[in-house]
């Protein structure tokens, strides 16, 4: 028997509920725009609510395992010590195997930030000798100064 006064559903009641939640406090608004469109799957239980909170804080627990915040991947058993030890075993395999990678990637990240450097050097020191080609009277052997002192003239 279901004795809820407001059922979760679309009707004028919840409607003005929730424009009046809007308009007094919106995050009011937002709790039964929710209970509107969600409150059907907890079915005005709290076990069954309580139930879907536990499944979230479990899925929400299991997937920052995943992605190496934690220790094993997974933290059940499967009931088969063998094949717990053959997970385990493949487990640790893989995250070497991907450490390595990581330290392959980061060698190469580093040859690549080496090998620009050199190469913007290439630029810059064929940059500065067109310059100090375009120059009259610059030499480099003296530092730049020909036998008066100014630049380009003969005299």
């Amino acid at each position: 028997m279901n004795t809820a006064i407001i059922k979760p559903q679309w009707s004028p009641l919840t409607i003005a509920l929730m424009v009046i939640g809007f308009i007094a406090f919106w995050p009011l608004g937002l709790l039964m725009l929710g209970y509107i469109l969600w409150g059907e799957k907890f079915g005005g239980s709290a076990e069954k609510a309580q139930g879907y909170f536990n499944k979230g804080r479990a899925w929400c627990s299991g997937n920052h395992n995943r992605h190496g915040f934690g220790g094993h991947r997974y933290a059940s058993t499967s009931g088969n010590a063998a094949f717990d030890d053959y997970r385990d075993e493949q487990l640790k395999r893989l995250e070497e195997e991907r450490r390595r990678l990581d330290e392959e990637v980061e060698a190469f990240h580093e040859y690549m930030a080496n090998l620009r450097k050199a190469k913007d050097r290439e630029e810059f020191d064929r940059f500065m000798n067109d310059r100090r080609g375009n120059r009259q009277g610059y030499n480099p052997d003296n530092g730049g100064d020909n036998n008066n002192g100014n630049w380009g003239q003969n005299g």
